[in-house]
């Protein structure tokens, strides 16, 4: 078995974390299996069409919270599936594969159908600058473990085969429900379900389906030739590459009744201590409404990152709780493009400080400017460890973006400060929020053409205001705003900033 990554540089974890329990209905203090280590698993997606933005918020919401513990020193092993086989069209036991019915709507093979859309996800989720998992398995690599966990549930008396399938119990396992707090009397017996007359109840989930004649996706199985129900694939390959008791399941609040429910009662019920904790996101509205097809309102992420920059989107999602609702329209898109060009600004103008800074100023202290910088990274890290509330996090931020801003515009300021400065963007905002990336740091080749490159253009917005072109003047100035650089004409001279 693989050992989970390290993180650089080494540091004690900390020990008051606070997270909300899905199970427990409760924040609590989060309390590892193995101290130092974070086990962590996290429903991915069913690869049969582009992602949409649901997957972006659980993915950015569970990347952050991931960032978070490295950040305090844990090192985490995050896995995330890949389901590939087994997710009907309906979410049950009806219906057809999703794989299948994609393959044949574009005349492929399914696993080519899987590959396209894991490699489109996969390229929308480093857009997003959403970091790797340790191991992301497929649930098409990982039949036999499913099958050895369908044999036990058998062989306890938690699980029966009828007509090539085999089907979970639920009466036999008096805490299904425990999750959602949904009783079983009270759950609702679908009509079409009740009509299987190889199910004991109505209510019972498959745990591996005869493969029907011209089914192409089946295996082998003491059953007979079939395929794995959507629910066993998580269970089996959690517990193969995180263990028993296992520290943090997340995923959607959408997933929380039937999958993660499912999930729960097999490992359970076949003797296999699951998740110690259970972090569910919330959904997004486009327009105040739920996204759905059916309100024409649907939205991919490669649409949305046509029209935005994919940093602002990330930057939007985490300006809300994971768990809130986020609404995602084009004010809050515009007000979070102005945010972020904020920070991003500020951090510019530090690199700027710190490369234009006279003879003397690293021999400067300002005891007082940084004390006041580490208060806020103190605020920061509080938010972050009090169930991960980036909204008062990013808060932090600004109020940094305004001490540093201030102190820039009062004069020159010492490097100590502007480090200190520095450090606290990069390692807040970058590594745990993971908004700046490489692109808003740019290296010194890069900086140095954009500074010979703007030293060219304020040379021409000048000949133009001398010789009295002022609507030519505008027009550049109007041009660079666009692009995202302002320019401001003071008594030392014209200063431009991104």
């Amino acid at each position: 078995m693989t050992q989970p990554e390290k993180t650089s540089p080494a540091r004690i974890p900390d020990p008051d974390i606070f997270l909300y329990d899905t199970l427990q209905r409760q924040k609590v203090r989060f309390e590892p299996t193995s101290p130092g280590r974070v086990g962590f698993y996290l429903c991915g997606p069913t690869v049969y069409s582009d992602a949409h933005l649901g997957h972006a918020k659980a993915n950015v919401a569970f990347d952050v919270v991931r960032r978070t513990f490295e950040h305090f020193g844990y090192s985490v092993r995050f896995v995330s599936n890949i389901t590939d086989v087994g997710h009907l069209q309906n979410d049950s036991d009806d219906g057809e594969d999703k794989l299948l019915a994609r393959a044949r709507l574009e005349q492929l093979e399914p696993m080519e159908v899987a590959d396209k859309y894991f490699w489109s996800f996969s390229d929308d989720m480093r857009a997003l600058n959403v970091k790797r998992p340790s191991i992301n398995p497929r649930a098409t690599g990982h039949v036999p473990e499913q099958i050895a966990l369908i044999e036990e549930l058998i062989a306890r008396g938690h699980a029966y085969e009828s007509a090539g399938s085999v089907y979970f119990d639920v009466r036999s396992w008096p805490e299904y429900g425990k999750l959602s707090g949904r009783r079983l009397d009270e759950q609702a017996e679908g009509t079409r379900e009740a009509v299987r007359e190889e199910k004991r109840d109505p209510r019972d989930f498959a745990l591996w389906k005869r493969a029907e004649s011209g089914h192409i996706m089946r295996w082998d199985s003491p059953w007979g030739t079939g395929f794995p129900g959507w629910h066993i694939e998580c269970s089996a390959m959690s517990l193969k590459y995180l263990g028993e008791g296992f520290d943090i399941h997340g995923g959607g609040l959408d997933l929380q009744f039937p999958h993660h429910e499912a999930e729960i009662a097999q490992a359970e019920a076949a003797g296999h201590p699951f998740a110690r904790y259970w972090m569910h996101n919330n959904m997004l509205t486009i327009g105040g409404e739920k996204m759905s097809k059916s309100k024409g309102n649907f939205t991919t992420i490669a649409d949305i990152l046509k029209r935005h920059d994919p940093a602002v989107v990330r930057f939007l999602l985490i300006s809300s709780h994971y768990r809130s609702v986020t609404e995602m329209n084009e004010e809050a898109f515009a007000a979070a493009a102005s945010g972020y060009a904020r920070l991003t600004g500020t951090l510019q103008a530090i690199e700027r400080a710190l490369e234009e800074a006279p003879a003397g100023a690293a021999d400067r202290q300002d005891e007082g400017l940084v004390a006041k910088i580490r208060t806020h990274v103190q605020a920061f890290e509080d938010a972050m460890r009090d169930d991960f509330n980036t909204p008062k996090a990013v808060a932090e931020l600004f109020g940094l973006s305004s001490l540093m801003n201030t102190a820039l515009n009062s004069g020159t300021v010492a490097t100590a400060a502007l480090e200190e400065g520095r450090r606290a963007f990069t390692e807040l905002g970058g590594e745990v929020l993971g908004l700046f990336t490489q692109s808003e740091t740019p290296n010194e080749d890069s900086a140095m053409l954009v500074e010979t490159l703007m030293e060219l253009v304020l040379q021409a917005r000048q000949s133009y205001r001398l010789n009295k072109q002022y609507a030519d003047a505008d027009r550049l100035r109007d041009t660079l705003s666009s692009a995202g650089i302002s320019i401001e004409d003071t008594k030392e001279g014209v200063r431009w900033k991104r």
